[in-house]
């Protein structure tokens, strides 16, 4: 029920264990639609992706089929907490993912407004009713209504019963689930204006381009597509920017008292940043593009409720916007939810079996945590119906367990938001690692493909063989990469004057090192090994234990992040060693628990 980023990546789940799924939707016209920031990705939020990717899921497809930019946040840092985040033409991801869901031969869709669930004598779910009375009967149920049951807009003062702007809520199935017996509760969310990028002024605004170097959600390369890139561009708020908010406070729903429920802690309201952070004399605003053939731009960080009559104001108050055009304005959206506590790790609920809830219903907030708790809904809502094995992901062992946890466990009464901080083993739980992690677990629930399959295992043996080489082949210190190894290393370390790097690369401390232990220091890459002749089908240079590559690894080479994840792996090794002892031992006493 519903054809948001959940309910798409819980009915494509369902199918690829074999069930046949009815996916019920208000339109059909807005299937995937991205109703806030286009965009995927982001601190915590593009390890989810990735993990659903590895698990067989659509998005991080679907994101590398339809960005218009792509950066790599916080890549001064370590790799564990290395975030993606790619634009996405929302129009063209909308079309891509129903084309997609109607290319399913085991899916149906349909649209129809559900107001009830059908139940069986022994509290098992049976169906569902519409409004129109029809009703559908199947042996689970997933409920992924989003920000629809019992919508609510709001602009200033005036109010409207939607879902999100122009259309219309889901009205009675909260009624139905109370008296049922659930509890149910409220939260809130909003959006920014979006405005005419023919009425921006951009000759002064900072440009904030993509990667040159794009990387990919996917771990399947036949996605890796590039494509023209689109800028997105900073500007900042004003003095008069805080004036205007400051003096309507009173007239936002808010801080003007008629709207009481949560909104998300970790994506306030341009209000809510200038009352909270009043030492700021300013904040960033993002103008990012919507789509590729149309002029609206989303102003990021600039969401408010301020009524419409100052919006417009408010929005020439940047530098930049003095002349711009509003298309659309700004709104919060008020919402029921259901706190997930009152379902299990595998997101079916305590009190109806068969029933399953996954997504903003739960109280999440953000495209990709929806989507991961979909998968995993999904997977599990065919579990149910087919009598096989459930997808059940330990906390320790993904962020999407880490996630269903927090969920399941904590009585949480705001919108909860995926973040790098949330897990206590993220080293571990990397974006490159993922599928390692994960694709073996999908294989077995049946949610990865031959095709999937066959090409994880061959980049697994790969990095077997690779690592392999590394930890054999020696480089001689007299040969010229040791010589430059030592150069760079010295290079780099700026508490080591010239002569004592001129001593030390004229002086190694032994005749040869492996390529494993050059690997490890701080400042040598793999394009390091790969220069010097020692890539994985190189020379020797002069290196009498010097290893060719066999038939295998030339014909399918590895590729470059195939190289980035296994020199991850060897430079951090120790660290990841312990803490994957740490994730053990959680792991034992869990079981001995159970």
């Amino acid at each position: 029920v519903g054809a948001g980023h959940a309910g798409c990546e819980a009915a494509l789940a369902a199918c690829r264990r074999g069930a046949r799924v009815l996916l019920l939707t208000l339109t059909l016209d807005k299937i995937a639609w991205q109703p806030c920031n286009p965009a995927v990705g982001g601190p915590a939020k593009s390890q989810l992706v990735h993990e659903i990717d590895a698990l067989g899921g659509e998005m991080g497809i679907m994101a590398d089929r339809c960005y218009l930019q792509k950066r790599t946040l916080n890549f001064s840092r370590g790799p564990a907490v290395w975030a993606l985040r790619a634009q996405t033409d929302k129009w063209e991801y909308s079309r891509a993912m129903r084309t997609r869901l109607e290319q399913e031969p085991l899916l149906e869709l349909r649209e129809g407004m559900v107001t009830e669930l059908l139940l069986g004598n022994n509290d098992d779910v049976r169906g569902v009713k519409t409004y129109f009375g029809m009703e559908f009967h199947a042996p689970s149920v997933v409920l992924t209504t989003g920000t629809f049951m019992s919508g609510q807009i709001w602009v200033g003062r005036e109010t409207l019963p939607a879902g999100r702007a122009g259309e219309a809520p889901s009205l009675g199935l909260t009624e139905n689930l109370v008296e049922l017996g659930f509890e149910t509760g409220r939260l809130k969310t909003g959006t920014p204006a979006r405005v005419d990028s023919r009425s921006i002024d951009y000759s002064n605004l900072e440009a904030q381009p993509g990667d040159t170097d794009v990387r990919w959600f996917s771990f399947d390369e036949k996605h890796h597509v590039e494509r023209p890139q689109m800028t997105c561009y900073l500007t900042r708020t004003t003095n008069e920017t805080h004036r205007i908010i400051k003096d309507n406070l009173h007239l936002t729903p808010t801080y003007g008292g008629w709207v009481g429920a949560k909104g998300p802690r970790y994506c306030p309201s341009i209000e809510d940043k200038i009352v909270r952070f009043t030492d700021k004399e300013s904040h960033q605003i993002f103008l990012e593009p919507e789509g590729r053939s149309c002029p609206e731009v989303y102003v990021q960080g600039f969401s408010t409720g301020l009524p419409e009559k100052l919006q417009l104001p408010l929005l020439r108050t940047l530098p930049g916007l003095e002349n711009v055009k509003m298309l659309r304005p700004a709104y919060a959206v008020e919402y029921d939810f259901l706190p997930a506590y009152q379902c299990g790790p595998s997101l079916e609920t305590k009190k109806i079996a068969g029933l399953f809830f996954s997504g903003q219903i739960n109280g999440t907030t953000g495209y990709e945590e929806a989507a991961g708790q979909g998968l995993v809904a999904g997977a599990n809502a065919a579990a149910v119906a087919l009598g096989v094995k459930q997808l059940l992901l330990p906390r320790e062992g993904s962020y999407l367990g880490t996630l269903i946890d927090d969920l399941c466990t904590k009585d949480l009464r705001e919108p909860y938001r995926m973040l790098t901080s949330r897990s206590e083993f993220r080293l571990v739980l990397r974006s490159d690692n993922a599928d390692s992690r994960l694709t073996p677990i999908g294989r077995d629930r049946g949610l990865v493909t031959d095709d999937r399959w066959d090409m994880f295992c061959a980049k697994t043996k790969r990095a077997e063989n690779e690592l392999a080489r590394l930890k054999t082949t020696r480089a001689k210190s007299h040969g010229a990469l040791v010589a430059a190894v030592i150069a760079e290393t010295f290079r780099k370390d700026t508490s080591k004057d010239a002569n004592a790097a001129s001593t030390a690369a004229k002086k190694p401390t032994r005749d040869s090192f492996t390529l494993e232990e050059l690997l490890r220091r701080p400042h040598v890459t793999y394009a390091t090994l790969e220069e010097h002749g020692f890539g994985a089908g190189g020379g020797d240079d002069g290196n009498e234990d010097g290893k060719k590559n066999d038939d295998e690894s030339k014909t399918h080479p590895m590729s470059r992040w195939e190289k980035e994840s296994l020199e991850t792996a060897v430079k951090y090794e120790g660290f990841i060693t312990r803490q994957e002892a740490q994730v053990a031992k959680v792991a034992g006493e869990k079981k001995k628990k159970n």
